[in-house]
C-alpha cells in the first residue's frame, strides 16, 4: 500500500495482499533485562549526539538507576571512548557482556568487538543493521532501567532498524543553531512520526560560547531557529548547551562520568516520562 511505513505492529489495515501483519519488534534476550528505551537521534553527523547520549547515561547513574548504552553508529562508534572502556565483561552460552565503566554503566559497541579499534567497519547497509539488531538480542543487559541508544545520523538502514526492532519509548533529538539544521531536524522529527515514536523534545548543542573573561554568551552558529521548530511541533527544547572544551577533553580522556551534567536535568525528567 502506498500509505504504508513498514511498520506493521502499527497498522490497523486488513488488505496487505499476502503480507501477514506481525511485529517487527526483535526478542531481547532471555537473560536481559531493559524496562525502557530512549534513541537519542540527530539529522547530521557532528552534533554532539553521542555527547548528549553519554551526559544523560551519567546524570540518570548520578541519580542510582542502572544504565545502559547501546552504540548504533556502527561505522562511527565513540561511545566506549567516552566512558575510557576497551573490552566486553565476557560472554557465555546465552550471550554477551557488555563492558561496564567504572560508574557501573553497561555499554555495548562495535569497538569492543574489533581486534584493531582504528579499523574501519566496511559493511553495507543490511549487514550494519543486523549488528544493531544483535546488541538487543544477543547482549545481557543486566537489570537496565535506562538503555540509551546513541544512533547514526540521519534518517537510513539504522534508525529504521532501531524503531522497529526495538520498543522505543521515546527519542531526544540533538541539534545546533546553524540554518541548515532546520530542515535536517524537520525529517528526523516526521520520520519518528511516521514510525509512532514520541519524540521527547530538543537539545540544542553548540548553543553558545561563554567568555571566560566577561561571562558574554556569544552566538558562534547564528541565532537560533530552533524555537521556532520547536513551536511548528509543539515540541519541547528541553536543554541548550554551551561549547565547552572541558566536557570535549573529558570525552576525548574517556571520563565523562566527571562531567558536570546539570544542564540537562529538564532532559531526565522528559526520559523518566517517557
Amino acid at each position: 500500500m502506498s500509505s504504508c511505513n513498514g511498520n506493521c505492529s502499527s497498522c490497523g489495515s486488513s488488505d496487505c495482499g499476502d503480507r501477514k501483519k506481525e511485529s517487527l519488534l526483535a526478542q531481547l534476550n532471555p537473560q536481559a533485562s531493559v524496562k525502557k528505551v530512549i534513541a537519542v537521534v540527530s539529522g547530521k553527523g557532528g552534533v554532539g549526539k553521542s555527547t548528549v547520549t553519554s551526559m544523560l547515561a551519567v546524570a540518570m547513574a548520578k541519580q542510582g538507576k542502572r544504565v545502559g548504552v547501546l552504540d548504533a553508529d556502527i561505522t562511527g562508534p565513540s561511545a566506549p571512548t567516552a566512558f575510557g572502556v576497551t573490552e566486553c565483561q565476557g560472554s557465555s552460552d546465552q550471550g554477551l557482556y557488555p563492558a561496564l565503566t567504572k560508574g557501573g554503566i553497561q555499554v555495548m559497541s562495535i569497538n569492543l568487538l574489533l581486534d584493531d579499534a582504528t579499523a574501519p567497519v566496511v559493511w553495507r547497509g543490511p549487514v550494519i543493521a543486523g549488528a544493531v539488531k544483535q546488541f538487543w538480542t544477543d547482549v545481557i543487559w543486566e537489570d537496565v532501567d535506562y538503555l540509551f541508544v546513541d544512533m547514526p545520523p540521519g534518517t537510513g538502514d539504522v534508525p529504521l532498524t532501531v524503531f522497529q526492532s526495538l520498543p522505543v519509548d521515546g527519542i531526544v533529538i540533538v541539534t545546533s543553531p546553524q540554518d541548515l539544521v532546520s530542515m535536517i531536524v524537520t525529517k528526523a522529527v516526521k520520520m519518528a512520526n511516521m514510525m509512532h515514536i514520541p519524540v521527547l523534545g530538543f537539545v540544542e548543542n553548540y548553543a553558545y560560547l561563554e567568555c571566560p573573561d566577561c561571562g558574554k554568551r556569544i552566538q558562534v552558529f547564528g541565532e537560533s531557529k530552533l524555537d521556532e521548530i520547536a513551536a511548528e511541533f509543539n515540541l519541547p527544547v528541553l536543554a541548550r548547551l554551551p561549547i565547552n572544551p572541558a566536557v570535549a577533553a573529558s570525552y576525548d580522556k574517556g571520563e565523562m562520568e566527571s562531567v558536570d551534567t546539570s544542564a540537562i536535568e529538564k532532559v531526565l525528567e522528559a526520559v523518566k516520562n517517557a
